[in-house]
């Protein structure tokens, strides 16, 4: 394992493309970069810096005797799936569990305002010179700043675990791209596979496009220009068809470059398009510019609106299936593709360097992110996606996959075809942060309170501001 600037990298966000679990904070902000990405000046391995933990001899403890197994994450996501789904699990009380004679502890912080990174950050940098009860032995990230952990020595290789390729050998590729080093090495695991795409309401696709059958509401949204007509006949029918921020991850997901290229701000042609788009849908009353997770923007899980756009944790997390009244409670919600494919966020597993619970650990990643009769259990009792392509196909192929939420349809063979057509290439460093720019400053514009021109000059100011190395 090279040495790398530990301290300097955990204050570097490197970044993917968005947001990655619902009631994430859309604005929370990211740790700024001191100097370059990671993956150019400020990744380089340095022979004078010393990690605080150096991999190579910490990766492997000569025997697993820690008490105490310390997690980290920034929500009840995991903690519930390790509850539920972890056999020799056995809860205390909500924030400690026991797994045989080990004390497990559940340290979580929300990721508002960049708390749940500070908080890691902070803590992993003493990690080497804690003591073996307060070491953190795993932790959680999402996918839009996953590099800036696994990039460095304090994540253990997968490998260095005992964990080998074949045991994975059934997860999606993109599942396994995101949390490789800069030298290809492998540091985490996920159990979601969080392709994504348009969740529509029933009742009201009845009334616009004539049937709530998934084939025949494809049509209505199959590319941008349909997804248009269908929009404003949904605004004429009374209904509104969603807000600009859901359709944003779709188009940026689907662009044809990165947001810097040579250290120049480029907005993509199909940024463009979004911006055209929404405001002509805007202009028209089709569409709103409510925040994603605002009271406004929930109020659609009560009905009113045409579609949500996600993943399959987003059926289970955020369109409130157990509330009485909602739409989902009444098994009043569709899924189709939509307009192109995309994904959305995930959460992975990595093990923390120092931790004196290697078996355990080990035997947590295999068992929820490899381990097919889990994975299923996954699915099935959490409407999630899960990053087995056997097990998805298995649930593709009868009724087992059926989703009382979406009214008994079956999505697993859409989410499953999603999953094989991610397409990280165009991933950088600078994405969490120019998505955020973009969309706040161009709100202005759709709200009729700037224009074109003076939205962008707001977009470059607040961009530059937190990368002082790009330019327009």
């Amino acid at each position: 394992m090279k040495k790398k600037v530990i301290s300097t990298l955990l204050a570097t966000a490197m970044v993917a493309t968005l947001l990655a679990g619902c009631g994430g904070s859309a604005a929370a902000p990211a740790a700024e970069p001191a100097a370059e990405p990671a993956a150019t000046e400020e990744a380089a391995p340095t022979e004078e810096a010393a990690p605080a933990a150096d991999a190579t001899e910490e990766a492997a403890p000569a025997a697993d005797e820690g008490k105490v197994l310390n997690i980290y994450a920034w929500n009840e996501e995991f903690k519930s799936r390790l509850t539920d789904h972890y056999a020799n699990y056995t809860k205390v009380d909500e924030t400690h569990g026991k797994i045989g004679d080990v004390d497990v502890v559940w340290n979580i912080t929300p990721s508002d305002d960049n708390a749940y990174q500070n908080n890691l950050d902070a803590t992993l940098l003493k990690q080497a010179d804690a003591a073996a009860d307060d070491k953190i032995d795993l932790f959680l990230v999402e996918a839009d700043y996953a590099l800036k952990y696994v990039d460095t020595d304090y994540t253990m290789a997968l490998p260095d675990l005992g964990i080998t390729d074949a045991d994975l050998a059934d997860q999606y590729t993109y599942t396994q791209s995101i949390v490789k080093d800069s030298n290809g090495v492998l540091k985490g695991s996920s159990w979601q596979a969080c392709s994504a795409g348009l969740i529509y309401n029933r009742e009201i696709a009845k009334e616009v496009v004539g049937s709530d059958d998934p084939e025949e509401v494809q049509k209505a949204v199959a590319d941008w220009a349909k997804f248009k007509e269908t929009a404003k006949k949904v605004q004429e029918a009374g209904y509104q068809m969603c807000s600009v921020n859901d359709t944003y991850r779709v188009y940026s997901n689907n662009v044809s470059g990165q947001w810097v290229q040579g250290n120049k701000i480029v907005i993509d042609k199909n940024m463009e398009n979004w911006v055209n788009d929404s405001k002509e849908l805007v202009d028209a009353k089709a569409e709103n510019t409510y925040d994603l997770w605002g009271d406004d923007w929930a109020k659609g899980k009560q009905g009113g609106v045409f579609c949500y756009f996600g993943p399959a944790w987003f059926f289970n997390f955020c369109l409130d299936a157990d509330a009485d009244g909602t739409v989902a409670n009444k098994g009043g919600w569709g899924y189709v593709v939509g307009p192109q494919s995309y994904y959305w966020g995930g959460t992975w597993i990595c093990a923390a360097t120092g931790t004196d619970n290697a078996s355990l650990v080990k035997d947590i990643i295999l068992t929820m992110t490899t381990d097919k009769a889990v994975l299923k259990d996954i699915a099935q009792k959490d409407a999630d996606c899960v990053n087995s392509k056997s097990v998805l196909a298995e649930l593709a192929a009868d009724e087992s996959g059926n989703l009382a939420l979406l009214g008994g349809q079956n999505p697993y063979k859409m989410l499953a075809d999603g999953a094989e057509k991610v397409d990280l290439s165009n991933l950088s460093a600078y994405d969490q942060g120019c998505n955020e720019e973009f969309q706040k400053a161009l709100k202005n514009y759709f709200d009729g309170n700037s224009t074109y021109e003076e939205a962008l000059d707001l977009f470059y100011k607040g961009v530059i501001e937190k990368y002082p190395e790009v330019s327009k």
